[in-house]
């Protein structure tokens, strides 16, 4: 049983498919700082010059004050804090934004790779493979039809 179940991991390590988690999650993760830095240094600030000086990230509705007897908290404020909800919104649009960027670049040179007629990007073999099986088909399809031409004039 564990042999079973350590040979279907090793299949599955050495199938690329781990690694490719692995690199998806650690790119992840440097491209989240990357927004949130982009978000918190370059879009908040022009909107809180914009908004005299209106610091986003701590704007709330307070809906209760604190309540302080003798120095001592006794009641925690109660908020509605808007402010990280339109940076959150921004970090999504920023990140929805740049993943559509992302996608339409890679399906275009994607499409361009599995063009064997384009030989300014390299096809990959499979894609080669299957366009020379294609052709070979089409060739035996027309011989065949050739020689049932050929046949039904005699």
């Amino acid at each position: 049983m564990i042999s079973k179940l350590g040979k279907e991991f090793k299949e599955f390590a050495v199938k690329g498919n781990m690694m490719d988690i692995a690199i998806g999650v650690i790119i992840g993760t440097a491209f989240n700082k990357v927004v949130d830095v982009l978000v918190k240094e370059v879009f908040l600030p022009p909107l809180s010059f914009m908004t005299d000086g209106i610091n986003w990230e701590n704007k709330k509705i307070i809906l209760r004050d604190a309540v302080l007897e003798n120095g001592v908290k006794k009641l925690d404020e109660i908020a509605i804090g808007y402010g990280k909800l339109l940076e959150s919104l921004t970090d999504f649009i920023i990140i929805g934004l740049t993943v559509f960027m992302v996608v339409k670049f890679m399906n275009k040179i994607r499409s361009k790779a599995q063009d064997p007629q384009n030989k300014t990007v390299s096809t990959p073999k499979d894609i080669e493979l299957l366009n020379r099986i294609s052709e070979l088909m089409e060739r035996q399809v027309e011989l065949a039809e050739k020689d049932e031409i050929n046949n039904s004039e005699n």
